[in-house]
């Protein structure tokens, strides 16, 4: 469940930790499911997300990132920086079953800034939706 300040996403994965840790961390693999990017799997590491462009929403289409926390395979933070937006994301895996329950939480919009609750909307309906779909996709085609 979201609220107005962060977007909270839990899914199931039928996949084991390794493999979905493998999915969020490697560079290839992240730019199929998510956006082409320059991620390297290092704390402190910079690295950027490339997209489409949304003038109106005074965002060049370039997320700028750094890795904050790095705990193979269980935890992995990064700023998450675009247009107006100065945030946190952070993937959490837990061991479930035969596969892996995935926390995603996108910390740190601002409600009463109009630019940031729209982008807010437009982030957490790819979240939950084309994110997570094609994460899944990306997971069932790896050996």
């Amino acid at each position: 469940m979201s609220e107005p300040t962060r977007i909270a996403v839990d899914q199931f994965l039928p996949h084991p930790p390794a493999k979905v840790w493998r999915a969020l961390t490697d560079s290839d693999l992240l730019g199929h499911w998510l956006m082409p990017n320059d991620f390297q799997p290092t704390r402190g590491h910079r690295f950027t997300f490339r997209t489409v462009s949304r003038p109106g929403q005074r965002f060049d289409g370039v997320v700028h990132c750094e890795v904050l926390e790095l705990d193979e395979p269980r935890r992995m933070r990064w700023a998450w920086r675009g247009g107006t937006l100065d945030t946190v994301v952070t993937w959490t895996l837990v061991p479930e079953g035969r596969g892996t329950r995935l926390f995603l939480e996108h910390a740190g919009f601002d409600p009463d800034d109009p630019l940031q609750r729209r982008t807010f909307t437009l982030l957490d309906g790819g979240w939950r939706t084309q994110v997570r779909a094609r994460l899944a996709g990306t997971l069932a085609a790896l050996p």
